[in-house]
């Protein structure tokens, strides 16, 4: 296993102010040799398009839960709001219908700059063109990549993503292609196409995405990427919506404060485990879709672990997990950073903490803070955790549930992230 060097701290320190800025060989060569960088990306799951079926065996009554209607659209157009890291002046959208089971008709598509709510800034809605087409369809289980448009992106600005939909989705068994609690206000409009349009008909509202895997930027050659792959923490659940509070948010501001080179996507899916599929699939089964796929990644964060210790898997087991995307990511050149696991104990989560399961957790926070597996390590644990009850979350920093960080949490959570563990393409490394 390779393990990487521990700096001094005055090398390190020299390390860091050299990466504050871009050399002008750096720039020189940035502008000869521009890539592809993805600015936003979500981590996709499937989304039943029809009710489910009754079971067989009544429930008793009052303990059935009432299924809640799969969203349908027909004849309508999605504005979906989406929250830039980098910006860029050359810029183009992936659609997806990776869980789709047979095809989805794009009618059109537009990408703008959001001003306020469903309002785009005047003049910037520019037609999305797929291999020259204004309007496509994407076969099941594949990608669409939309022709480059030239729009000036800022750095952490909101993009409205216009798609018209003209089929009835609820009429075919196919799934939609969705993340679910983006935690961002999208827009359905009313019967009609209505990509572009500065003042949107809204005639509903949506907190998940549908059908949009990234934005790409494209950017200088040293510009490169974190993702942050985990589950509903990274994903930010009982952060406040539409307010960007999910610790990703976060050290993508803080990047682009300290003029850091680096986009931030947040891969995270509630829910999700390291090993079995719970809600999507799990981290092993997506990580070439979500990781190895956007172009651009250099670095990820991994942390995950939570829903499978909170089901008794063993430590060894959610060990060996790790393992695995540790190797995957060097396989392809990447910088992995493991971030421990953060405590359990809580109010609503039924059978997450138990003695075992607290002895698990705390097994595998030892190795990934002391195996020197990981390239580096951010201690979320150490930080969260009350001092005098070590398997809670300290009461400031935690949402009402106590298994996830309310936004001051978050916000905490982005800070402890040292920066110097992110290097631009083609830097100097410390000495």
């Amino acid at each position: 296993m390779h393990t990487p060097p521990r700096l001094p701290l005055a090398a390190a320190a020299v390390g860091l102010a050299l990466l504050l800025t871009v050399s002008p060989v750096l720039a020189q060569t940035g502008a000869r040799n521009p890539h592809w960088v993805a600015t936003w990306a979500t981590a996709l799951v499937a989304r039943p398009s029809q009710p489910a079926q009754p079971a067989a065996v009544a429930e008793p009554a009052g303990q059935a839960a009432q299924p809640q209607a799969p969203p349908r659209f027909s004849n309508q157009t999605l504005r979906q709001i989406v929250h830039t890291s980098i910006g860029g002046q050359r810029v183009r959208v992936i659609l997806s219908n990776a869980f789709g089971t047979s095809p989805l008709r794009v009618g059109g598509a537009r990408l703008g700059l959001r001003q306020t709510d469903s309002i785009l800034v005047a003049g910037s809605a520019q037609p999305l063109t797929f291999s020259g087409r204004p309007s496509t369809s994407i076969p099941a289980g594949a990608v669409m990549v939309s022709d480059p448009v030239s729009l000036a992106v800022p750095p952490l600005s909101d993009l409205a993503i216009d798609l018209y939909l003209p089929d009835d989705t609820g009429a075919s068994p196919s799934p939609l292609t969705s993340h679910n609690g983006a935690l961002q206000t999208s827009f359905v409009s009313a019967a009609g196409d209505y990509t572009g349009a500065t003042q949107f008909p809204v005639m509903s509202t949506t907190t998940s995405w549908f059908f949009v895997a990234r934005v790409e930027v494209m950017a200088p050659a040293q510009v490169g990427a974190v993702a942050a792959l985990g589950d509903s923490i990274t994903d930010g659940s009982r952060s406040t919506p539409d307010t960007n509070n999910r610790w990703p948010d976060h050290l993508a501001r803080a990047l682009n404060q300290n003029g850091r080179a680096m986009a931030v996507l947040n891969l995270g899916i509630g829910g999700n485990r390291v090993l079995s599929d719970g809600n999507g699939p799990n981290a092993l089964a997506r990580f070439d879709r979500d990781i190895l796929v956007p172009p651009g990644v250099t670095h990820v964060i991994f942390m995950e672990g939570i829903n499978d210790l909170g089901r008794a898997v063993s430590a060894d087991d959610v060990i060996a997990g790790h393992k695995q995307i540790i190797e995957r990511a060097r396989a392809r050149g990447l910088t992995i950073i493991g971030a421990t696991i953060t405590p359990i104990e809580d109010t609503t989560f039924a059978g997450y903490y138990t003695p075992a399961n607290e002895a698990a957790r705390q097994a595998v926070n030892q190795w990934i803070r002391t195996s020197k597996a990981y390239d580096g390590v951010i201690d979320f644990d150490a930080l969260l955790r009350d001092a005098s009850r070590p398997t809670k979350l300290q009461q400031p920093l935690a949402s009402s549930d106590y298994i996830h960080p309310n936004d001051a949490g978050y916000r905490a959570m982005a800070g402890a992230v040292r920066l110097d563990l992110f290097r631009p393409r083609g830097a100097p490394a410390p000495r």
